[in-house]
């Protein structure tokens, strides 16, 4: 089993704080005349204030939505999404994962890989997707063909735990892994 929400839970968390704690020093240097530029860049260094407050306080709002349980379970059953507020799936034909590894490059020529790790789902008959519409925002989502692409996020300890899951349960099932090569972007 892969707990995929409690990733998310810490990112939300870790991106609110930053983006509170950002809005809360805007918002004081603007009331306390900090801010060099005049009355209007004060109002300025204050609205950005607020609206970075604001980002800040999305997760609190939204905690029910992101810290419900959200576990990719991989049994003698299948390959199943288990996720309260969705229907369960186990009818796949084939289970692949990509992965694409990201380089970052930094000012100081040094080089961070990021792996992007994605499981690829592909239903056994062609009534799944009537049967499973929560998913249809996935179905043939970056470059797959007649199946569903399903993002696990940045962390490549779910590789292992899945090729596991897949050869002891499910291994006329599973595809294997697909290297999808680079993307390069500057940090």
């Amino acid at each position: 089993m892969i707990d995929v929400g409690g990733d998310a839970r810490v990112r939300a968390l870790i991106g609110g704080s930053v983006a509170g704690v950002i809005g809360l020093i805007s918002i004081v240097s603007a009331l306390t005349g900090q801010v060099e530029g005049g009355a209007g860049t004060a109002v300025v260094a204050g609205i950005l204030g607020l609206i970075f407050l604001g980002i800040g306080l999305l997760p609190v709002i939204a905690w029910r939505r992101i810290g419900r349980p959200r576990r990719l379970v991989l049994d003698a059953v299948g390959v199943r999404w288990d996720d309260p507020q969705g229907k369960p799936w186990a009818e796949l034909s084939g289970v692949g994962i990509s992965r694409t590894q990201q380089r970052r490059v930094e000012l100081a020529d040094s080089i961070m890989r990021k792996t992007m790790v994605r499981l690829d789902l592909f239903p056994a008959d062609p009534g799944f997707r009537s049967r499973h519409q929560e998913m249809e925002h996935l179905w043939e989502f970056h470059t797959v063909k007649n199946g569903y692409r399903l993002p696990l996020g940045s962390n490549p300890k779910y590789i292992p735990v899945i090729e596991d899951g897949m050869r002891r349960f499910r291994p006329a099932a599973y595809l294997w892994i697909k290297d999808e090569g680079f993307m390069v972007g500057l940090v």
